[in-house]
């Protein structure tokens, strides 16, 4: 008898810790209720942060309030190296940014950003779902991220100061002090052009701009109109120098930890938002130039032929820093 109730008592144990080992480190089960929190540097009238909207609510709605999403727009929860680093460590849990702003993580899913490869939407979207960019990011594999889809943030475009005054040509890049994410490809390109990057983060940039830190900054037309940069810049040069894609991102931990069904949810979600998103972006991007010069701004359309032949020594540049392959198949 006394053996009997042993056997019991070592069973009732080993049950209790293989459900300790689902709940702390397996699957989670259709009925744990979870909270994403999801930060961005931009306004919530940026695309990506409307598109994680619609995310949310797929999400929601799909698992009846059990998973929920949280929405801190205007670098609430930090800068984009700030989001970036929480995602890779644990305090953030989705986020969106430029992709050469993972380069500290993951240096070659930036490559998309190298200057002058896509000469419109289409071409780019079709490079970032092809498999070049799927290779480039296996770099994503040992940094806690995992790539729910690839939002849009256009094509990157000068703006200046009414000091500074408009770019017509890379002679007027010469000596520009111009503000650029930590990004290694952009910097490197407004240097070939003779100007002189320096970083600064999204969230100070109005300011700075307003206090005439910077000669001029780049951004995509969205993003220039949506942050009202153009109260701070009086001019705007179409140069579409770098692609701006952006992976859209979840911790990898926390996917690891959802049911099948769960991460079904999401990566549908994680669909509709990306069209959304990059439905928004063309759409901006071919409407706010007139919205732009309805404020005031200059906007001017250098010629690009020597823009290109300036920075076409950039893959030289990097030759070290990135994956041979993946630069010799996108020269």
């Amino acid at each position: 008898m006394k053996l009997f109730r042993l056997k019991q008592l070592l069973a009732l144990v080993v049950t209790g810790t293989a459900l300790m080992a689902v709940g702390c480190g397996g699957s989670t089960s259709q009925t744990d209720e979870l909270v994403l929190k999801a930060g961005f540097s931009t306004s919530d009238s940026d695309p990506r942060v409307i598109a994680t909207k619609t995310f949310k609510e797929e999400v929601e709605k799909a698992t009846n309030g059990r998973i929920t999403v949280e929405i801190h727009p205007d670098g609430e929860l930090g800068s984009d190296a700030e989001l970036i680093s929480g995602v890779v460590n644990g305090s953030v849990d989705i986020t969106a940014s430029s992709a050469g702003n993972f380069a500290n993580y993951a240096p070659n899913v930036g490559i998309s950003a190298f200057p002058f490869l896509f000469d419109n939407f289409d071409d780019a979207w079709a490079f970032v779902d092809g498999d070049v960019e799927k290779q480039a990011e296996r770099d994503f594999d040992d940094c806690n991220i995992h790539v729910l889809g690839h939002y849009d943030n256009g094509f990157r475009c000068v703006t200046t100061s009414e000091k500074a005054g408009p770019v017509n040509s890379v002679a007027n890049m010469e000596g520009l002090i111009i503000r650029t994410p930590e990004n290694q490809i952009v910097m490197e390109t407004m240097l070939l052009l003779g100007a002189q990057p320096q970083v600064l983060e999204f969230t100070k940039l109005y300011e700075a701009l307003q206090k005439g830190e910077f000669d001029a900054q780049e951004n995509p037309i969205p993003v220039i109109y949506n942050n009202n940069l153009y109260e701070v810049q009086t001019n705007l040069a179409i140069t579409n120098h770098s692609y701006d894609v952006m992976p859209f991102v979840i911790r990898m931990d926390i996917w690891d930890s959802l049911s099948d069904e769960d991460k079904a949810v999401l990566e549908a979600a994680a669909q509709k938002a990306e069209a959304e998103d990059r439905n928004l972006i063309k759409t901006q991007t071919e409407d706010y130039i007139q919205k732009l010069q309805e404020n005031g701004m200059e906007v001017t359309y250098p010629d690009l032929s020597e823009f290109k032949a300036a920075t076409a020594p950039i893959f030289d540049r990097f030759s070290d820093s990135y994956d041979q392959e993946l630069l010799d198949k996108i020269r």
